[in-house]
């Protein structure tokens, strides 16, 4: 099983993911998740990374493709895995693509959580309080939802248009636990 989950920052990517990495025990790959780990050493990749990060600015397609193949290739994603915040741009897809193909491996499903953008802000802003994240400000959160809505949001209209059987356009503006039924039947479709 390969899901892939798109969505604005703050859409709750990260929650259903979770809820679906529980369920059927494969691991969940959060790009956002795995880079705040990096961010935990201090060799010269992860300094690097910090930089860019408390700019408010997304870490290169060159650094997160190899990021990424180093998970997809560990033991623990031998029986399928979600991806959630990756693919972000139309370059890191077709590296994907390109993985995908050289391993005879298929997307299962793909959600799109869609989400409005006054409503993204306030979640982010609620959700650097309860985490305690420093990287959710005001101006950062701005930055990172106009840069979804360039780089990020073309992805939809690719697998909408490439993989139409398998993309799912999931109504963010629902409770947690609607979100998840609604994904849950999808899945067991």
């Amino acid at each position: 099983m390969i899901f892939i989950f798109f969505g604005p920052p703050g859409a709750g990517k990260g929650t259903q993911a979770a809820i679906l990495s529980k369920k059927y025990n494969i691991p969940h790959l959060s790009t956002g998740e795995i880079l705040r780990n990096n961010l935990l050493g201090t060799n010269a990749e992860s300094i690097k990374i910090k930089k860019i990060l408390e700019k408010g600015d997304l870490v290169s397609d060159e650094i997160l493709n190899e990021i990424i193949k180093q998970k997809l290739d560990s033991p623990e994603c031998i029986n399928g895995y979600i991806l959630d915040g990756y693919p972000r741009t139309l370059s890191q897809n077709d590296w994907l693509q390109n993985y995908f193909n050289s391993k005879n491996l298929e997307i299962t499903k793909i959600f799109d959580i869609s989400l409005e953008k006054n409503i993204i802000v306030e979640r982010i802003k609620n959700r650097a309080i309860l985490e305690k994240r420093t990287d959710d400000t005001e101006e950062i959160i701005q930055n990172r939802v106009n840069k979804y809505i360039k780089e990020t949001k073309p992805l939809s209209k690719y697998y909408l248009e490439r993989n139409p059987k398998n993309y799912h356009l999931i109504n963010g503006n629902q409770e947690i636990e609607m979100i998840q039924n609604d994904i849950l039947k999808i899945v067991k479709k």
